[in-house]
């Protein structure tokens, strides 16, 4: 069994990221409005980031992970640019200005 970590990009822009073990399952829950929550108000929902995990605790790590990176860390990550996301890692922006973490749970448009 294949586990799944991921990200959505809500209507109004903001992001969303959970885990499951059916992804294509969960994301049609979530564009059909059948989980109560944030995304339910957010319609509709675009998948804009998966990566397959083994197990659930290694998809829930990640999740949580991703969850306390600030909006251009994410950003960086679903365009694939890992030399942006190792240098916000390390607090620098593009710039080479100080970044501070994101202190939200990671699900708004402000993070």
């Amino acid at each position: 069994m294949s586990f799944w970590v991921y990200i959505l990009r809500c209507a109004d822009n903001s992001y969303y990221t959970g885990h499951t073990d059916n992804l294509e399952k969960r994301i049609g829950e979530h564009q059909n409005g059948l989980y109560g929550g944030y995304t339910a108000s957010r319609l509709p929902v675009e998948l804009v980031f998966s990566q397959e995990c083994v197990t659930r605790e290694e998809a829930l790590a990640a999740e949580q992970q991703i969850k306390g990176w600030g909006r251009k860390k994410k950003e960086a990550m679903i365009r694939g640019d890992w030399a942006e996301v190792s240098r916000l890692a390390k607090g620098y922006d593009r710039d080479g200005a100080p970044v501070h973490p994101s202190t939200s749970s990671g699900r708004t448009g402000n993070s």
